[in-house]
């Protein structure tokens, strides 16, 4: 086992430790877990509005959602930081660059089929999520990595700053090139071919300088931990103190500017409501600054209730596809008695298809979110066992 690396030594500053860190393993599970309640909700719930509709929804609503942000910056800076961890074990930039390549455009497969079925159990629809956009940006990292990790990290940071410039330009102004813009920057639906819809949810700017950045910042994991600690801690602080600045400026950094509600609760929902699709820069200072917080907590306390975190955290993949199986299986199961077989093709992610009487409330959705974890824990307990015990290629690719 490798020793960690000083960062006073130059010429070794780039060998990351060979070290499995629980804390990133518990930090991811945290996200994983998180995600699987948002999921929860969208197939569960009987609310037919936006939980952050903020005249509309209620404050437990609100932030069930908004936690959930959470998810979607922590997995892609997450997948940064590990392919810089991963570095020692290649012989070369080269051969991890193959294997960036190779995964990222397995990821976007499963995206466009496995994925897309699981949602909505309809093979004419495809959506373009959050695998969609880990795939692509691995693809760019393949060829990012060769670059010196200060190039990376400003072209990641370029991306994440400078994206809003862009907030004005549309597809619709493009013309025949619009679906390209739509794919780098702005969420749209396509009917590329007749009976096909081709749904993209997560644009790609700045998802790929989100990754970038989380390469960069895995060079981190080089210090000794107490310096290491430190720089977490600052950093999430600065990063929620800089968002603080820009949204109460409200000129730049998010499409949405925040407004003064009819009492302060909702002013302040307002103020922390920023925009996802693709992400705004505010959107990434809260919640990369939130999640790095919530990553140095775990580097110095070790909490024995979140064990079960770190399972969740060792097999991300897999976890992700069975838990929306999970999900829409037992959301069809559920209906079945009430909807007959209608129930098996209602999409019920789409809210305003779902009938009138559908769904749980927000403690039932609570409920039903914990079941669905105790029954992953098992399933992914023997693939994470599977998994050690194997040497099998395809492995990596899970």
């Amino acid at each position: 086992m490798n020793s960690i690396v000083s960062v006073s030594n130059a010429d070794n500053y780039d060998q990351p430790q060979s070290k499995r860190l629980l804390s990133i393993d518990v930090w991811r599970g945290l996200v994983m877990v998180l995600m699987a309640l948002d999921h929860v909700r969208s197939f569960f719930t009987n609310v037919r509005f936006n939980p952050l509709d903020i005249t509309q929804t209620t404050i437990p609503l609100f932030f069930t959602r908004w936690a959930t942000h959470l998810c979607a910056p922590s997995f892609v800076f997450l997948a940064g930081i590990a392919t810089y961890l991963s570095l020692q074990r290649y012989k070369n930039k080269r051969e991890l660059s193959r294997f960036l390549f190779t995964r990222g455009l397995w990821l976007v497969f499963l995206e466009l089929t496995v994925i897309s079925l699981a949602w909505t159990f309809n093979p004419t629809f495809l959506g373009a999520g959050v695998l969609w956009v880990i795939g692509w940006s691995m693809v760019v990292l393949a060829v990012l990595i060769h670059l010196p990790t200060r190039a990376i990290a400003t072209f990641g940071i370029l991306l994440i700053v400078g994206h809003n410039l862009f907030d004005n330009l549309h597809v619709d102004q493009l013309g025949r090139w619009g679906w390209l813009w739509a794919v780098l920057h702005e969420q749209q639906m396509f009917t590329p071919f007749p009976g096909i819809t081709f749904f993209i949810v997560y644009p790609l700017i700045p998802w790929i300088g989100v990754m970038a950045v989380g390469y960069a910042f895995g060079r981190v994991f080089n210090l000794a931990k107490s310096q290491r600690s430190q720089l977490l801690q600052r950093l999430g602080l600065s990063l929620i103190v800089s968002f603080i600045i820009l949204r109460a400026i409200n000129v730049y950094g998010d499409p949405k500017p925040w407004s003064f509600q009819s009492s302060f609760s909702r002013t302040l929902l307002s103020f922390i409501n920023c925009h996802k699709y693709p992400p705004s820069l505010l959107f990434l200072l809260i919640t990369l600054g939130i999640a790095i917080l919530i990553f140095h907590l775990f580097e110095n306390h070790r909490f024995r209730i979140l064990k079960p975190l770190a399972l969740f955290g060792r097999v991300p993949l897999f976890f992700y596809i069975i838990h929306l199986w999970l999900i829409h299986i037992a959301a069809v199961l559920l209906a079945f008695p009430s909807y007959g077989w209608k129930a098996i093709i209602q999409p019920y992610i789409i809210s305003r298809l779902m009938p009138p009487d559908y769904g749980y409330n927000l403690p039932k959705i609570y409920i039903l979110w914990i079941i669905v974890l105790v029954i992953l824990y098992p399933i992914c307990n023997w693939f994470a066992n599977y998994k050690a015990k194997h040497q099998n290629w395809w492995l990596n690719y899970l």
